[in-house]
């Protein structure tokens, strides 16, 4: 008897912890911008990483929850604008590096250096698209809020999130494709 999992319990167990960390990451290690509510996120660094290690929906599911509960816990409300926005990231950025999968696979201990222009491609896209147009229009749409204050916001969250996924998301998926071993590497003596 075959049985269809969606989910399997290793990727359950990244949501759950993925989602906690990205907490942690969104409200801790985020530096103000000088723009309100807008700040240099370091949980889009590792939203990057579980997006592409773990699947689409596994980034999905820890921009979701883990941007919900931040909002939740540390300002009493949930944005839904945003978090729609982090879910829509982790999902793309998942997508994006499983059409090519052949190029970035650090499960296989393969991130290269047109591993890294891939990947940089795609989530430079991907933000660009969440940050520059999702998420203001939203804003505008669930909020009523002021088109040119919210698109500023979405500009400037989405060059710093390039920037910073561009930078220490790369060093992460790359230290952790070193971590793995390439198919193939082992050979019998």
């Amino acid at each position: 008897m075959r049985k269809n999992k969606v989910l399997s319990i290793k990727t359950i167990v990244a949501i759950g912890i993925g989602s906690a960390v990205f907490v942690i990451l969104g409200r801790f290690a985020a530096i103000p911008t000088g723009i309100p509510n807008t700040s240099v996120e370091t949980a889009y660094a590792f939203l990057a990483l579980m997006s592409v290690v773990f699947g689409p929906v596994a980034g999905l599911l820890i921009g979701l929850i883990g941007h919900a509960l931040k909002d939740a816990v540390f300002y009493g409300s949930i944005w839904w604008s945003w978090v729609i926005t982090s879910a829509f990231v982790g999902l793309f950025i998942g997508l994006g590096a499983s059409v090519f999968r052949r190029s970035i696979n650090p499960e296989e201990g393969i991130f290269t250096k047109s591993s890294i222009i891939y990947f940089n491609i795609i989530q430079a896209v991907v933000q660009a698209v969440a940050w520059g147009l999702i998420a203001p229009t939203l804003d505008v749409i669930i909020y009523a809020e002021p088109a040119n204050k919210v698109f500023t916001q979405g500009i400037i969250a989405g060059i710093s999130n390039i920037v910073t996924v561009g930078i220490l998301g790369t060093i992460l998926i790359a230290a952790y494709a070193k971590t793995r071993s390439k198919s193939g590497s082992l050979s019998r003596e």
